[in-house]
């Protein structure tokens, strides 16, 4: 019998993470790396997991995570949004719930690009009456 192997893509920001979900006893890999190692701060260990608290499944799957762009924070919510669309794709059902969580909306704030004339996206050059 072939274990089942979820797939899924979220994005952040820059990030993108490209998440494979299995069966297990929760052991998450980022980058070949365990979760504790590679995310630091407690806030993003936290954010990576709240999918699985919302949907009542912690500790049931063995997460890869491949992970690139942006900083750790950026990563730490592309990899949550990947993790929400994994568990829709295994058990349609938690849909309802991670929806409603606000798990599958992709955060679509980027930074605005420089324009041309001013020192940055919304600064302008100062100016001086006399």
């Amino acid at each position: 019998m072939a274990e089942e192997l979820f797939y899924a893509t979220g994005k952040r920001k820059t990030a993108i993470a490209r998440v494979w979900m299995r069966p297990g006893n929760g052991q998450i890999a980022i980058n070949k790396r365990p979760l504790d190692e590679y995310l630091v701060q407690e806030s993003d260990r936290m954010m990576v997991m709240e999918p699985f608290k919302v949907a009542d499944v912690v500790d049931k799957f063995d997460l890869y995570v491949n992970v690139r762009g942006g900083g750790i924070s950026g990563q730490a919510g592309a990899i949550r949004h990947g993790i929400s669309r994994a568990l829709v794709a295994m058990d349609p059902e938690l849909r309802a719930p991670l929806k409603k969580g606000g798990f599958l909306t992709r955060d679509s704030r980027m930074k605005e690009r420089k324009k041309y004339g001013q020192p940055g996206a919304r600064a302008r050059f100062q100016y001086s009456k006399r």
